[in-house]
């Protein structure tokens, strides 16, 4: 590691801690050149898929975007932002687990749609309204008939989404 200072490559490790939540290592680093210390932070590096697109085209998979429909679909309503952190973290989660290089953007957007109905029913209809391009009242009326339905496929996690994969 070069030094900051000096742009020495000759630093050595003084001392090495695991962060609180455990996802990164903390360095403390001395430069032999300029004997100045400096701290580093080590963490691993996962490559998340590629979106391809409905129209072919591919982008760099972006949390923000998730983040913003998570957002819009859940304006005003009283779902904790810790029960939105996890379910995005879900998601990036079962992503990384594919293993594959590529993944279509309907695959996250039913994966989106999934952890919507466990967290929040009218921000589960307010995005199928717009994921899946409703034209009338009967789709909206479809889609809340599939909700109140005691036996909907959606039905089967846990009441509290945070536990949904623990």
């Amino acid at each position: 590691m070069k030094c900051p200072f000096c742009n020495a490559e000759d630093t050595h490790v003084i001392d090495s801690r695991d962060s609180e939540d455990g996802h990164k290592i903390r360095r403390r680093r001395r430069c032999h050149v300029c004997d100045k210390r400096f701290t580093t932070y080590e963490t691993v590096e996962l490559r998340l898929p590629q979106v391809v697109k409905h129209d072919g085209t591919r982008t760099e998979f972006d949390r923000n975007k998730l983040l913003t429909g998570f957002k819009r679909a859940l304006h005003k309503r009283p779902v904790p932002t810790s029960y939105v952190d996890a379910a995005i973290d879900r998601i990036v989660q079962k992503l990384l687990a594919m293993g594959e290089r590529e993944v279509t953007s309907r695959s996250i957007g039913e994966s989106v749609m999934e952890e919507l109905y466990k967290l929040d029913k009218v921000a589960y209809i307010r995005f199928a309204s717009v994921y899946k391009s409703f034209q009338g009242v009967d789709d909206f009326r479809d889609v809340i008939k599939e909700v109140q339905k005691p036996s909907s496929p959606h039905n089967s996690s846990e009441k509290n989404p945070e536990s949904a994969n623990e």
